[in-house]
């Protein structure tokens, strides 16, 4: 690989051909497939780097940022930013790439797949199978929620809450929907209701979260929060974890103020095998596989990609989250 191409440094192994697309174009050093914070052995590459395709479980900070004076692109390979940061890279003028819109399916598909599967007590009634507790058939046994008729509350209406209500709508299920920017259009398409925040909660039999992580939403869903929900109510979580303030909602199960959740994403990520959410049976826990099926991983991988290959030849991102270091 000729020397004089830029270095870029990749913060997990990835499978070779999501990466065809920068054969040839960058030197490419790369962290462990598990890693969970930016490798030592990366980090000392940092004042010759040019180029970070990153994960979103790895920080990239104000000191990452401060050690790499030849960096001219950071390229997420996530929908989601908050792991970077995004002003350090703004006072830099680094252009800060991201994945939107090829996870929107597969993210609603799991998230129809947790919500069914909360409200029809899967998980338990799986593990009661199979340890032996089920002795024959129960007419009382393993009761859950009728779908129809119910009431899904979406807590953010981008692309993927509009993906999760056109699904919803199949299954019976009455939408509503709260959003900063409320939409006329969404009213009609989905047959949904906006309603304020706490309405929502007081309405919903089920509330699916699909907002991105801000100021404004971490710790969103607090105990105060929680106690506005029915008890019956269903918590679903395929957004970001630290919406949810995790002690508030131990609780919450543990009280039966809420009847299950079923969480995609956790705070913190992961969560520790003796961490007591793993010990609730009303909750069902997933490892962040929103994205997970082969298409949108390798779709994201191509996009992450992209955005890197054009900021390393000073061209726009397709996809950028701070465009406002093109004006400076």
């Amino acid at each position: 690989m000729p020397e004089n191409l830029p270095l870029v440094l990749i913060t997990h192994a990835l499978p070779e051909e999501w990466l065809t697309l920068l054969k040839g174009h960058c030197r490419t050093l790369t962290g462990p497939m598990d890693a969970t914070s930016f490798s030592p052995e990366l980090a000392s590459h940092l004042p010759e780097a040019e180029g970070l395709f990153t994960l979103l479980t790895i920080p990239i900070t104000e000191k990452i940022l401060a050690s790499a004076p030849r960096l001219r692109v950071v390229s997420n390979m996530a929908v989601g930013v908050d792991n970077i940061d995004v002003p350090g890279c703004i006072r830099r003028g680094i252009p800060v790439g991201y994945t939107p819109g090829v996870l929107t399916e597969a993210t609603a598909d799991l998230t129809m797949a947790l919500l069914l599967s909360a409200a029809r007590r899967l998980p338990e009634a799986s593990l009661d199978a199979r340890e032996g507790r089920w002795i024959t058939w129960a007419p009382a046994g393993w009761l859950g929620m009728d779908l129809n008729s119910a009431t899904l509350g979406i807590i953010g209406m981008g692309q993927i809450g509009r993906a999760v209500a056109h699904r919803a709508r199949g299954f019976g299920l009455r939408i509503c929907y709260t959003d900063p920017h409320p939409d006329a259009l969404i009213a009609t398409k989905f047959d949904a209701t906006y309603l304020p925040l706490e309405e929502l909660l007081r309405q919903s039999d089920i509330v699916s979260l699909h907002c991105p992580l801000t100021h404004e939403t971490r710790g969103l869903i607090n105990t105060t929060r929680l106690q506005q929900m029915k008890p019956n109510a269903i918590l679903v979580n395929t957004s970001r974890g630290a919406v949810v303030k995790t002690e508030d909602l131990v609780q919450a199960l543990r009280d039966g103020r809420i009847a299950a959740a079923a969480l995609d994403v956790t705070d913190p990520e992961p969560l520790p095998q003796s961490h007591p959410l793993f010990g609730l049976s009303n909750c069902l826990i997933t490892p962040h596989i929103g994205s997970a099926t082969w298409k949108t991983r390798q779709r994201m991988a191509e996009l992450a990609c992209r955005n890197l290959l054009a900021g390393l030849a000073g061209e726009r991102l397709p996809f950028c989250v701070n465009p406002e270091v093109y004006n400076t």
